[in-house]
């Protein structure tokens, strides 16, 4: 298993990659550049940093804080568990659709009104006891509302990662090491750029990865932003997805010439 490097030393990481100093870094995200430093030295970041961090990097601010191992604030946690079968259905029968159909998809859903929270989120499965880097990844996908089996659908249809549910379990368990490939795809879903993830995971990548393809970058902004649903709003959205997807196929049927009958 992958030591932890330490959030410093992740942090570091970063800026290095976007060629940023700690000054530089603490203006974007209006704090002090010595709060910066105190982490780049080995210190705890605290909650507020870690919220005005993300933006100012390009990240979810959730993601920083399960880089850091701390606990992730309730009210970045996705809306509602339960809601997690029809996150999966959604983002596979959208990730069917043309490009028209998939951007329609997720103006929709933002346009839906927030709801009340109403229970503590809670991922099923119980998210992995691991520190190490498969954990950082499962508990990423987790906190976009993705079971096992919801990360074995998704990954297999949008990228060319094909794993049975149970091996998530075990890569957030820490009994299974990290690949390249694997690291790539789960960046794609993420929205997080592939060569930070890699270098933030300690895993080496033996060639620049290539293009993340559409329907992997539509699949990751859909997924975020599919978090902040009920249950009975990801239900809907997942009826409306179906019913999309069918009438694309049967679009498409009606388009595919008959056989020559002159």
């Amino acid at each position: 298993m992958t030591e932890h490097l330490g959030f410093g030393a992740m942090l570091a990481c970063l800026l290095d990659h976007r060629d940023l100093g700690a000054q530089e870094l603490a203006d974007r995200a209006g704090v002090n550049a010595d709060e910066v430093r105190a982490v780049l030295a080995g210190g705890s970041p605290g909650e507020e940093l870690l919220r005005r961090l993300g933006p100012a990097l390009g990240f979810h601010a959730v993601d920083l804080f399960i880089l850091a191992r701390l606990e992730v604030p309730e009210d970045m946690a996705p809306l509602d568990a339960t809601a997690a079968t029809s996150v999966r259905s959604t983002v596979t029968n959208a990730a069917r659709l043309p490009a028209a159909g998939r951007h329609e998809l997720l103006q929709l859903v933002r346009s839906l009104p927030q709801e009340e929270r109403c229970s503590h989120f809670a991922p099923k499965p119980p998210m992995p006891l691991a520190g190490g880097p498969g954990a950082w990844i499962i508990r990423m996908l987790q906190y976009r509302n993705l079971n096992w089996s919801g990360m074995a659908m998704t990954l297999a249809l949008v990228t060319p990662t094909y794993l049975s549910a149970a091996t998530y379990g075990v890569i957030g368990s820490g009994r299974k090491e990290l690949t390249p490939r694997l690291v790539t795809d789960s960046a794609a879903l993420l929205g997080i750029d592939a060569r930070e993830l890699a270098a933030l995971t300690g895993v080496v990548l033996s060639e620049m990865p290539p293009p993340q393809s559409p329907e992997a970058a539509d699949a990751a902004a859909l997924l975020w932003e599919m978090r902040r649903l009920s249950a009975e709003q990801a239900r809907h959205v997942s009826d409306l997805t179906h019913a999309k997807r069918r009438e694309s196929h049967d679009a498409h049927l009606l388009e595919v010439p008959g056989p020559d009958t002159c």
